[in-house]
């Protein structure tokens, strides 16, 4: 396996460790599509990964296809088996509260009131306990099962009714993986909020505990931020708060990509910049993303810069979350080489900062037209000389005062919010 393909492997298993294995499938399938490995290969993770659920049929036909056969081994057929007899279990032990939550009219009559609805249940529909405690198993299955729907709504209606707090928090969990494998990115953020607050108002046995959960959460949570149409400033607001950014560092360095990604492609949170930059400064962790941003602003090394931004490409492409903004990224990360180079010099020769943003001399001419009339840039192109030649305005004081302070209010909330986590008691 060449250098390149270990380090994609590594994210990958890396991310893996946090993650529940219904979350991890989708990577699996995005690797495949992009032909990262042999395909071979990939199948046989997925297969491994398939029979630790109940997605056994699934797991037969890949196992088929892989080695060309009419029959799977007898241990799979085996399970097949178990996993039928215990869905057959599970639905005549939740048939009475099932049949409740499929009538919209009954469901109708429950309240936001634990209490109330458990009376009501057994009073008026003879539910009890066991039968609530039988749809969390229920609802457990079908998740196992790959029937996130049924596993999402009936998660839902069983912690409007449950008072076990450890299973109440299981519930949550399992809701919040549903939604986004359902790709119901505005549940998963009510989902992902509902989670932080639990973990954050939880008591844990040591603090190592609570970091731990923080690192899982934050991983789960990575499909919200690269999906949601506000998740990049989701991730740098809670990333950026101290206990986050000390679960990463004691946990998961890995997410550094990730947060350096946001900021690099979100124009309005670009204030963040400086303190991210910091901390990558004092980080053994690196990928071309973070060393992009070193080679940049702290080395000011802008040949070494434009040859981490062609890594950078390569990464985007073949990670699951950031394949998206890929686009967006380079087009940022330009403008920051442009921002930097221009910060040092007054007359800049075209030929070279074509090569140092990566671009052809026409292009990048273009390019800098554009920005220039897009951002009202105080420059101008010299096209006999081929030069850029920057006008020197010095900032103003309200300028400097706006520079210095832009930061504050996204501090504040997050401090805020930090403190009313605290306050507030444990919603699970």
């Amino acid at each position: 396996m060449a250098a390149s393909d270990a380090s994609k492997h590594d994210l990958t298993s890396e991310l893996g460790k946090f993650l529940d294995r219904h979350l991890v499938f989708p990577l699996l399938e995005f690797l495949q599509a992009k032909k990262v490995y042999p395909e071979a290969e990939i199948l046989e993770a997925k297969i491994a990964l398939l029979q630790k659920t109940n997605m056994l049929d699934f797991a037969a036909d890949i196992y088929k296809s892989l080695h060309n056969a009419k029959d799977v081994p007898p241990e799979m057929t085996k399970r097949r088996e178990e996993v039928i007899a215990n869905l057959t279990e599970l639905q005549a032990k939740a048939e009475k509260v099932v049949t409740f939550l499929s009538d919209p009219t009954l469901v109708k009559q429950l309240r936001s009131d634990k209490a109330y609805n458990i009376n009501f249940l057994k009073e008026n529909h003879g539910i009890g306990e066991e039968d609530i405690d039988a749809l969390f198993h229920y609802a457990k299955f079908q998740f196992e099962c790959g029937n996130y729907a049924a596993a999402a709504e009936f998660l839902y209606h069983y912690r409007s009714l449950c008072t076990n707090g450890e299973k109440g928090g299981s519930a949550l969990w399992g809701k919040f993986a549903s939604d986004i494998l359902q790709q119901d990115w505005n549940a998963a953020v009510e989902d992902m909020n509902r989670l932080k607050d639990a973990v954050e108002n939880r008591q844990y046995p040591s603090p190592l505990a609570q970091v731990h959960a923080r690192a899982w959460l934050i991983h789960w949570s990575l499909f919200v931020f690269f999906n949601h149409e506000n998740g990049r400033n989701s991730i740098i607001d809670l990333f950026f708060q101290e206990r986050y950014m000390q679960s990463i560092q004691a946990e998961a360095p890995h997410l550094l990509r990730y947060l350096a990604a946001a900021v690099i492609t979100n124009k309005r949170r670009r204030s963040m910049l400086k303190d991210l930059v910091r901390i990558l400064q004092n980080e053994q962790y690196s990928d071309p993303i973070t060393e992009f941003l070193v080679c940049l602003f702290v080395d000011y090394d802008f040949e070494a810069a434009q040859q981490k931004l062609a890594q950078c490409d390569e990464v985007l492409a073949n990670d699951f979350f950031l394949v998206g903004c890929r686009e967006e990224f380079n087009e940022n990360a330009r403008l920051f080489i442009f921002e930097t180079y221009c910060r040092i010099h007054q007359c800049i020769d075209i030929n070279q900062l074509a090569s140092k943003l990566n671009m052809d001399r026409d292009s990048a001419e273009r390019w800098i037209v554009n920005l220039i009339r897009s951002t009202k840039l105080n420059a101008k192109i010299d096209s006999e000389a081929g030069t850029v030649v920057m006008g020197s305005e010095a900032p103003s004081i309200h300028e400097l005062v706006v520079e210095k302070t832009k930061a504050i209010t996204g501090k504040t909330y997050a401090l805020t919010h930090a403190v009313l986590s605290n306050t507030q008691g444990a919603i699970v």
